[in-house]
């Protein structure tokens, strides 16, 4: 592969990591966070997502694909990249190698939740009440719960670390001062998304949660 179409590939990847994917990532977390507050109140967010015109398209070009494309190419940077010790300090470089290991992570999961949660919803045409009692019933398991709880774990620290990255790359945080306070930042970031993504994990696998499906 070329230098000149490395170096775009890099960047595309880069960028299509932060929008849409990234984006996306921060809204469908906060979604789900409001399984927190009742299966109707979540179910309502659900169908005024669902309701919003073109969705099929916006899903496929401006979700689905460039999640592929980051994805796919990520696969590609975390089985050829090799560390480098004498540009970066030592925890730069482990949390490189834990960027490209949450990538695999992430994409793994990703596959999973997507085939569970959007695919299978797809093909049964299932409404927002049966895909609330269809998350519920996945996260039932104990396995389950702690798979979803790692796939959003390694989801947000490839985020939020791919995001202090992205910011060095693209010439935001160029200085050591600048790239510091960007560790606290998104060390924070890290925190408060993992917090509402393991929070609505536990939401839907809360038995209180299921019995009030039951009852209607």
């Amino acid at each position: 592969m070329s230098k000149h179409r490395s170096f775009f590939n890099r960047r595309l990847h880069s960028l299509l990591g932060v929008i849409p994917v990234g984006f996306f990532l921060l809204e469908h977390l906060w979604t789900n966070h409001y399984a927190t507050q009742g299966a109707d109140v979540y179910q309502e967010k659900v169908e005024w997502l669902w309701s919003i015109p073109f969705l099929p398209l916006l899903e496929i070009f401006f979700i689905f694909l460039p999640l592929l494309y980051h994805g796919v190419y990520g696969l590609y940077i975390a089985f050829t990249a090799q560390n480098n010790l004498k540009s970066y300090s030592t925890f730069r470089n482990i949390m490189f190698m834990l960027q490209r290991v949450t990538g695999v992570i992430t994409l793994i999961f990703v596959t999973l939740h997507v085939w569970q949660t959007r695919v299978q919803v797809a093909l049964a045409d299932m409404s927002a009440q049966d895909l609330t009692v269809h998350t519920a019933d996945i996260l039932a398991s104990n396995v389950n719960v702690v798979l979803y709880v790692i796939g959003v774990v390694a989801a947000v620290f490839h985020f939020s670390n791919g995001m202090w990255s992205f910011l060095v790359t693209w010439g935001v945080t160029v200085g050591p001062r600048s790239q510091r306070i960007s560790s606290y930042v998104w060390a924070g970031v890290f925190v408060i998304v993992t917090y509402l993504g393991v929070a609505a994990i536990l939401s839907f696998a809360d038995p209180s949660f299921t019995n009030e499906l039951a009852q209607r």
